[in-house]
């Protein structure tokens, strides 16, 4: 049998490699959707810190002075 067309094998490869490659660009998609979300979750919890640790302070203010 005559061989196939010496092409082909780098035809296969490419062929491949841009599966692969769409692969890698919707798995970076989610991954960036993913950071996105966290990163809103994380400044959400940042700002609840930051407001019940106001509301910690404004009550501390509030306690007598122990140190009669």
């Amino acid at each position: 049998m005559a061989s196939a067309n010496p092409i082909d094998p780098l035809v296969e490869r490419v062929e491949r490699l841009l599966v692969r490659y769409e692969e890698l660009q919707r798995t970076n998609a989610l991954l960036a959707e993913q950071v996105e979300l966290l990163t809103q979750e994380r400044d959400s919890l940042k700002s609840r810190l930051s407001a019940a640790r106001s509301r910690v302070d404004a009550l501390l203010e509030r306690l007598p002075d122990l140190q009669n």
